[in-house]
């Protein structure tokens, strides 16, 4: 059974998780719909933890809409910061007011759709980066970091979801993190190898890289998140480098006030 003390001793920094809430719209992405988890639900399921923040993320599912991503801002209040979908066509003013309102990164969903194509990435990588200071996130297959990797590393600043998925493609992803590309601690029950061992090698790869974050509601996870997988961090890392990849790391990244 996890140890709820332990959960609530070490602050938290979510740094990915997704806000569901049917009062906005939703696209329905190769046929799929998740259910829904609302800033409640999410506070609720996170009670025990020391929560001191987090990044909303777009899915494919949420597209292009803002007005989910502004909604959960403004609730969740100032320690949290939105992660979203946006067109090469964005304006300038478009994306300064999505940075005060707490937008932080542009994600590129490589494997799932719902956001800009690939072939904008560099420039809108540092357009972001050059107008607000946001970074990139993508969520995709390691398999395919090889043919990314001389244009991710020339970038300002870059994470990677979910370990990167698969073992295929994960000495990709270290020779990344040992450039500066972050990665995301997240998605335990998606990936194809073993998580203790991945979580050792990037950690030495480069300390600041990994954030850890809870990924709920782990929408088309073949297993959804659960407590164990926080504390498979503390007791792979130990106490000190856990600090680091709960809270730190993404605290920093995210650019968000320690």
């Amino acid at each position: 059974m996890p140890d709820a003390l332990q959960l609530k001793r070490l602050p938290l920094f979510d740094s990915h998780f997704h806000i569901v809430d049917r009062r906005f719209p939703l696209v329905p992405n190769q046929g799929y719909l998740p259910g829904e988890l609302t800033c409640k639900d999410y506070l609720t399921q996170l009670s025990g933890y020391d929560l001191r923040g987090g990044a909303i993320v777009s899915g494919s599912f949420q597209a292009l809409d803002q007005s989910y991503l502004l909604d959960a801002l403004h609730t969740l209040g100032p320690q949290f910061v939105g992660v979203t979908n946006l067109p090469a066509t964005v304006t300038d003013r478009e994306i300064l007011d999505l940075d005060s309102a707490g937008v932080r990164a542009l994600r590129f969903n490589i494997k799932r759709g719902g956001s800009e194509n690939v072939r904008h990435l560099d420039t809108m990588a540092r357009r972001v980066h050059e107008l607000a200071g946001w970074h990139v996130e993508l969520y995709v297959d390691s398999r395919e970091l090889n043919d990314l990797y001389h244009a991710l590393v020339v970038l300002p600043a870059v994470s990677i979801d979910h370990l990167g998925l698969g073992e295929e493609g994960f000495r990709t992803l270290l020779r990344l993190a040992e450039r500066g590309v972050r990665v995301k601690a997240t998605g335990f029950g998606r990936v194809d190898f073993d998580v203790p061992s991945a979580l050792r090698q990037l950690y030495s790869a480069n300390p600041q890289a990994l954030m850890f974050g809870t990924d709920l509601p782990s929408t088309r996870a073949p297993r959804p998140y659960c407590d164990d997988d926080f504390l498979l961090v503390v007791n792979t890392l130990g106490d000190e480098a856990a600090q680091a990849v709960f809270y730190d790391n993404a605290a920093r990244f995210y650019r968000v006030q320690l």
